[in-house]
């Protein structure tokens, strides 16, 4: 059971080959044309719906995009469903999460699963509370 959990995680984060999106905020789910969001702070997870580090992520980002609503944007992006938004940002590994400020440019990166508490922090650091 333990070996077939780091065979999972590990395919999870391994290279991607194949990418998608969808985004916490239902308004256009295969539009990420404003994303980042100009003039406001955006998170961005960029995973998979069936990678399990981006399933363990999927409360929280749920959770994030309720306390932040109106103060920052919480993006969801499904790489496996979208693949041109895994080139468009870079990514090799799922999940990851990208930080942008207001105008648009990337300030962090983080791969790998991100707990609630370091997202908070990390809003904190850019202004959003």
């Amino acid at each position: 059971m333990k070996y077939r959990l780091i065979l999972a995680t590990t395919g999870c984060v391994l290279f991607i080959t194949v990418m998608a999106g969808v985004s916490w905020v239902e308004a256009e789910p295969q539009d990420f044309s404003k994303v980042p969001v100009k003039g406001m702070v955006t998170m961005i997870d960029l995973g998979a719906k069936k990678c399990i580090p981006c399933k363990m992520m999927a409360p929280i980002m749920e959770k994030m995009e309720k306390v932040y609503r109106g103060k920052a944007a919480i993006v969801f992006i499904d790489v496996w469903e979208n693949r041109e938004q895994a080139g468009r940002f870079r990514i090799s590994s799922i999940p990851t999460q990208i930080f942008f400020d207001p105008e648009g440019k990337e300030v962090y990166r983080h791969v790998g699963f991100m707990g609630e508490e370091a997202i908070i922090a990390y809003m904190k650091i850019m202004g959003v509370e």
